[in-house]
């Protein structure tokens, strides 16, 4: 039995020894230099050819974009720009990158200086501004794979320009949108193509302070200069504006302005120091949320939604304003008839039945002689139309509206019922016209 263990014994002391299992594990660490001594050593590689086309042609070097949009921090109307913050990616063949995997050990290489390969002149057409992230350290990295694809990545953050239609402001939907395009290269040499699947993805928590992304599109650009075409990419971003914020800051107000314009109406005929306050508070007033909301946008040549809104109740209440005056002067109107009636009432009596005159012949006998029961023609029209105006006033009315307003006997009384009315109806039929127009050219875009 003994004879037999020992060289059993013997045999798993030699397998299981530490300098055996140090021999037998490999550092993949180590080997990941040598390869990136072998394919990028000095002589070996150089980064300003660039690759060659599909299956080592000669056409262009194929390279797909896809994005990962992390935020999209803000939207400017005046300076029509948005900032968005995304991660880049690029993927490209380069055969020359070709390394030995030592079976599956080595997935990928990574480097953090793109000036060692290799890169795609690409270029974001529609920028302003853009940094890198370098905190803590520079948010990069390159992927070199067996099979010498290359996938470079990288987190910007970028403030582009929108040019935006205002039009239906703030009814509206922009389209704004992110260009990327080869800036030397031509088509001959390197064409850009989306990513297949999903080349785009958008953040789940995405929230902006007065926008919604409805959807987003992928599409090519390709432009033709002097110099030859260019590669092209785009991606459209298509933003609804939340309108609730408008309606609470802009709309009840400018309604609330224009209803307490109508409180003037109620106030008596006399007051005079009331009502021409009131309708010039809420005139200055309406000019201040106007001149408020135009400070917000830029200064363009058409007509924005919100400018037919504010104009209109502008006109409201300084129509208020207006029909106070008319008011005011009706009143001076209807005192003025009222004196010139009471005058005309106390004459009429006395010129019915008058005393007879006393005359005195030259030969000192008294004669007394009656005065002319008509008088002079000027007196007779006045009392005729007086007359005629008393008549006119007293007749029976002929319909309803007729009959309602006679219960109002003053002219500038009957002006302020009639603005009573009028007013909150017009106000009212222009509402009806004004969202059934902008909410049906709203809808008329979508399609």
């Amino acid at each position: 039995m003994w004879p037999g263990v020992l060289p059993l014994l013997v045999v798993l002391t030699v397998l299981l020894h530490p300098s055996r299992c140090a021999q037998a594990k490999v550092n993949f660490r180590e080997k990941e230099k040598q390869v990136l001594d072998s394919i990028l050593g000095p002589g070996r590689y150089d980064a300003r050819i660039r690759p060659s086309g599909e299956n080592g042609t000669d056409g262009p070097a194929i390279v797909r974009v896809n994005l990962f949009v992390r935020s999209i921090a803000t939207i400017s109307d005046i300076k029509m720009e948005y900032s968005v913050q995304l991660t880049f990616r690029e993927q490209w063949v380069d055969e020359r990158l070709r390394f030995n995997d030592f079976g599956g050990r080595l997935k990928y290489l990574t480097l953090t200086e793109a000036s060692r390969v290799w890169m795609p002149d690409l270029f974001f057409a529609n920028e302003k501004e853009g940094h890198f992230h370098e905190i803590i350290m520079p948010n990069v990295y390159i992927r070199i794979f067996p099979h010498g694809s290359v996938l470079y990545s990288i987190r910007i953050s970028l403030t582009l320009s929108c040019p935006m239609d205002l039009k239906l402001y703030p009814l509206d939907r922009q389209t704004c949108s992110l260009r990327m395009a080869s800036y030397g290269w031509t088509t001959d040499d390197l064409v850009f193509l989306w990513k297949e699947g999903d080349p785009v993805q958008v953040v789940k928590n995405l929230h902006l302070p007065r926008f919604t992304l409805e959807r987003f599109l992928t599409d090519y650009c390709n432009s033709k200069t002097n110099t030859g075409e260019y590669s092209c990419l785009k991606v459209d971003l298509l933003f609804k504006r939340e309108f609730s914020y408008y309606l609470i800051q802009i709309y009840i107000p400018c309604c609330m302005l224009v209803i307490v314009s109508w409180v003037s109406f109620w106030l008596d005929q006399s007051a005079v120091p009331a009502r021409v306050s009131l309708g010039v508070t809420t005139l200055l007033t309406m000019a201040t949320q106007t001149s408020g909301i135009n400070a917000s946008l830029p200064p363009v040549s058409y007509t924005k939604a919100i400018d037919v809104w504010t104009g209109v109740c502008l006109t409201f209440v300084f129509g208020a304003l207006l029909e106070f005056a008319l008011v005011n002067y009706a009143s001076r109107s209807d005192m003025h008839r009222e004196n010139m009636k009471k005058k005309y009432r106390e004459i009429e009596p006395s010129a019915s039945v008058e005393p007879a005159a006393e005359l005195i012949e030259p030969d000192g006998t008294t004669n007394f002689a009656m005065k002319p029961l008509v008088r002079h023609q000027e007196d007779a029209m006045s009392l005729d139309k007086m007359r005629q105006c008393e008549i006119h006033m007293q007749s029976p009315p002929k319909n309803c509206c007729r009959s309602w307003l006679s219960k109002f006997p003053t002219r500038s009384k009957r002006i302020d019922v009639i603005s009573r009315i009028t007013f909150p109806l017009v106000f009212a039929l222009f509402n009806l016209a004004y969202w059934s127009t902008y909410l049906c050219r709203k809808e008329g875009e979508d399609e």
